[in-house]
């Protein structure tokens, strides 16, 4: 018998493309798969709060993109019984749009800003007595004629996200007392288990063989996977075929997806390396230019998963190609490669 928790009756989820990612959002804890001790965690934490009819003390939760920290907000604040409202570091622009923001918060609700460590330095100093004291301290005027105005604020819960957690200065982080949770990779197991939920709420028939390939392409990121799922059901729909190994193979080969997940830039990179620049050390704006790249892009979207997978190394002189680099692109390791990696 299936330990699965029954899936979420999501209405319309697999018809009305406007709500398809926000239905494939998990809606309650036993449906959120991975985690499991950042879950434990919050779980107690938002227990112990609410014992005490008190909103929980400010979150934090870094990690790559598509892991799960937008979701986790929500979780919170449907655990809690709260609104959630929700902005982007970008986005608050002036003292004034966060005073708004601040001021139009109800008891207990959770505010969530995303991408926190793209907050501006001044509005970030506002925001501290509202963590702490919840006060919002705002200037009117300018000069000797300037004076402060101190608002109260409701208590609320800052839950904030971020993919550059060293960009985020000491004070800010300081001032999450609920606790600082870092998002890790997902197991294959654990992708193709949110591929399986995903299917089912999407109406996609897939077998199993079907969801361990996209879960073995999904670069350990649900996000990612639930993008090639819906590709997959593309292409099996427009050629009128079952959801298989095989129609799963056809579809991610076409989209430029290897079996270990890397796209048809992430090859480009490993042979530039490797035909272009003897294997390396090269500079990683040398590569940019080579493959006709942004080198932010690179350095940042395409790099830390080649790394990670231990197909290139890092150095203080350069990008190198490693010995399962040149395996995984079929060609052999060059002599004077070898004494370089040795």
């Amino acid at each position: 018998m299936s330990t699965e928790p029954p899936i979420e009756n999501h209405q319309n989820a697999g018809n009305d493309g406007k709500f398809l990612d926000s239905a494939l959002r998990p809606i309650s804890w036993e449906h959120y798969v991975g985690q499991e001790d950042i879950k434990k965690n919050l779980q107690i934490l938002l227990g112990a709060a609410t014992e005490r009819s008190h909103p929980p003390e400010h979150l934090l939760f870094y990690g790559s993109p598509g892991l799960g920290k937008t979701t986790l907000a929500y979780l919170v604040a449907k655990e809690m019984g709260t609104q959630i409202k929700m902005t982007s570091g970008p986005a608050i622009e002036k003292v004034g749009d966060l005073a708004s923001i601040l001021t139009n918060l109800s008891h207990g609700d959770v505010l969530f800003i995303d991408e926190i460590h793209r907050l501006n330095k001044m509005i970030e100093e506002v925001l501290y007595p509202a963590m702490e004291s919840g006060t919002l301290n705002i200037i009117i005027g300018k000069g000797p004629g300037a004076r402060t105005i101190q608002l109260e604020l409701p208590p609320f819960t800052l839950v904030a996200a971020t993919t550059r957690m060293a960009l985020l200065s000491s004070p800010l982080r300081s001032r999450f007392g609920g606790g600082t949770y870092r998002l890790n990779p997902y197991t294959d197991g654990e992708i193709k288990r949110i591929i399986t939920r995903s299917a089912k709420i999407l109406d996609i028939e897939i077998d199993e063989s079907g969801a361990e390939e996209i879960a073995k392409r999904a670069r350990s990121v649900p996000r990612t996977a639930n993008h090639l799922l819906k590709r997959a059901r593309d292409y099996a729909q427009v050629h009128k075929k079952p959801l298989t190994k095989e129609t799963v193979l056809e579809a991610l080969d076409l989209l430029g997806v290897d079996e270990l997940g890397l796209s048809s830039l992430d090859t480009n990179i490993l042979e530039a390396i490797a035909l272009k620049f003897g294997g390396g050390p090269v500079g990683i704006s040398t590569i940019a230019t080579a493959i006709g790249e942004d080198e932010q892009t690179l350095e940042e979207v395409h790099e830390p998963y080649l790394i990670q997978l231990g197909l290139i190394e890092k150095t203080p002189r350069g990008r190198v190609l490693t010995a399962l680099g040149y395996e995984h692109l079929g060609i052999e390791l060059p002599e004077s490669q070898q004494k370089k990696l040795l």
